[in-house]
């Protein structure tokens, strides 16, 4: 007795590309013969087409937004027990007898048109393993053509209903279909799947619901095993890549040892033995000769000899003093006595002292902004709001508090603070001219530790709930208005708005701590490889692309769309 079987499994936007990787051969498949050759009868033949692609342009624009679970296809399994494809010998697998195929897959064919029409996008014949079988993928939109899998296969009556129409259609090959009302549960596509390929000549004393039974946990074992197997080669591999590691930590430490010995200084007692002083028997630290009575503590000296009551610190500072001669001299003895890591060790201990104490002793260097010139400000002020689209009341609001202002040379400078407020640096911008690209920070700026930024959002609060990086400060105030049009004022939640033209530059520990990151560089290959680099360092963010070039270009756009329809610009900056 051979059965008609007709399974479906629904599938998720994100199941789609496992789905295909299978069906279309994309992937290493078990037991799938190569030498033969699979059918599609249905679809495109283009290689470079996928099922995501088809399925999503089948759906087209829906009334209601897609919901993030909902089923985008049903994949259809149409197939028939071994022994109508081969009724002399149904166990020899891969065996089928060619006009037996031939007369199934005309009517499944015919089925698949009259039921789902061009919502089928794609369907393939295997014959490649086991049993042949058909894979069709549906799209399940109604008749209004809107995607609502339950409308076809919710609920038992549903399923029962499309169990008898492909019985139906293939009843006049001799094909039966399974009992109605059968109280075993329905089989999913894996399993079923499992019989189809098992080639397993039906045993009269198992039920069928027994041989399905049998052969999906025959499929689970091989599967686990399958798993394990992937396992230990994966644990393999780890192991090797481990092992690989151990290697290159071993090789470094040696190279940081060999680095630390170099930069330690050369132990004082060591050079005062060279010297030919002997250490005092009474105190461990004295070092006694040649007139010469030393104290050494550490990397530093004193002598206590009268007339003398000289310190110094370090090797070489030890070897003038006793020796009684120049830097350069110095360097010779120890050089001499010591061979030339030694006396680089002197040296750069020496140099590391010296730069030490500069650095304690100079004052820290103070940002000095570039001077401002109110005269000019009209005509920076109109490049800003006129040329670039930013809103007048933004502009405005930046200006008077200090961070945006114009040189004597018509530029727009854009103060740039730490994270405390303090400014450490400005960005300049020319605005004279047709195509003025002059653009870079001032002398001065501490470009890792300041940035433009302004903050913006309903709530008052210190508090930053999200921040978005943008590659210029005209490209930041873009953005923030571009979010301003959109909430017709300030965004509700408390956002930074920040400058940062490199992943060199970005407040890394500060953004640590932000759940939500936009990342909002150029549509370029440099912006889509700078976003990435962040993408990197802070896995939180999601990278977000202008349509247009950047996004100033993006908000000139927008503002020429809205003049066409004669909308009013969004004003609402709090302050």
């Amino acid at each position: 007795m051979a059965y008609a079987i007709a399974r479906i499994k629904k599938l998720k936007r994100s199941s789609l590309g496992g789905s295909e990787a299978h069906t279309a051969r994309l992937r290493e498949t078990p037991n799938a013969d190569r030498n033969k050759k699979n059918i599609r009868f249905i679809g495109s033949q283009n290689s470079d087409e996928t099922l995501d692609s088809l399925v999503i342009q089948k759906i087209g624009e829906q009334k209601r937004k897609i919901r993030p679970d909902a089923v985008y296809a049903v994949e259809i399994l149409l197939t028939a027990s071994p022994e109508y494809f081969r009724p002399d010998c149904p166990t020899q697998a891969g065996y089928y007898e060619a006009d037996k195929v031939q007369a199934w897959l005309q009517a499944s064919q015919q089925w698949l048109e009259e039921n789902y029409g061009s919502r089928i996008v794609r369907a393939e014949l295997h014959l490649d393993e086991a049993t042949p079988h058909i894979h069709a993928y549906f799209v399940p939109l109604d008749e209004q053509r809107q995607l609502r899998a339950k409308h076809f296969f919710d609920g038992r009556q549903k399923m029962r209903q499309f169990q008898d129409s492909y019985s139906a259609a293939t009843e006049h090959l001799g094909l039966e279909r399974g009992i109605k009302g059968s109280k075993a549960q329905h089989q999913d596509i894996k399993d079923f799947y499992s019989i189809v390929n098992a080639g397993i000549e039906p045993n009269s004393r198992l039920t069928q619901s027994q041989m399905q039974a049998k052969a999906a946990d025959r499929d689970r074992a091989q599967t686990r095993k399958q798993e394990l197997e992937r396992t230990a080669k994966a644990l393999a591999q780890e192991n090797e890549r481990l092992q690989q590691r151990i290697q290159e930590l071993e090789a470094s430490k040696n190279q940081w040892l060999q680095q630390a010995t170099l930069l330690r200084e050369l132990a004082l007692e060591d050079v005062a033995w060279q010297l030919g002083l002997d250490r005092d028997g009474n105190q461990a630290n004295r070092w006694k000769g040649h007139g010469y009575i030393i104290n050494i503590d550490g990397a530093k000296f004193y002598d206590f000899a009268p007339g003398s009551q000289k310190g110094g610190g370090g090797a070489i500072d030890l070897v003038m003093h006793v020796n009684n001669c120049d830097f350069q001299k110095a360097i010779a003895w120890l050089s001499d006595r010591f061979g030339e890591s030694g006396v680089m060790r002197a040296a750069i201990a020496r140099t590391q002292s010296e730069v030490i104490k500069i650095a304690q002793q100079q004052p820290r260097p103070e940002f000095a902004p570039p001077s401002t010139d109110s005269s000019q400000w009209l005509s920076v002020h109109s490049y800003l709001t006129k040329k670039r689209g930013l809103p007048n009341n933004l502009v405005t609001a930046l200006f008077e508090s200090g961070l945006l202002y114009a040189d004597e040379r018509k530029n727009a400078v854009f103060g740039m603070r730490s994270l405390s407020g303090e400014v450490m640096g400005a960005f300049v911008r020319g605005t004279v001219g047709e195509d003025n690209t002059f653009m870079g920070y001032a002398k001065g700026t501490k470009r890792a530790q300041s940035w433009f930024y302004i903050r913006l959002g309903v709530q008052v609060s210190d508090e930053i709930e999200r921040v978005i990086l943008c590659k210029s400060p005209i490209d930041t105030l873009s953005v923030a208005a571009l979010e301003m049009e959109i909430h017709n004022g300030e965004p509700p939640d408390r956002t930074m708005y920040m400058a940062v033209d490199s992943p060199q530059s970005l407040p890394l520990e500060f953004l640590r701590t932000i759940k939500r990151i936009g990342v909002t560089f150029d549509n370029d290959e440099l912006g889509n490889e700078a976003a990435r680099a962040v993408k990197e360092l802070l896995p939180q963010a999601q990278i977000v692309m202008p349509d247009e070039s950047d996004w100033n270009q993006q908000l000139l756009a927008t503002l020429e769309r809205e003049q066409l329809e004669h909308k009013p610009r969004s004003l609402g900056l709090r302050r």
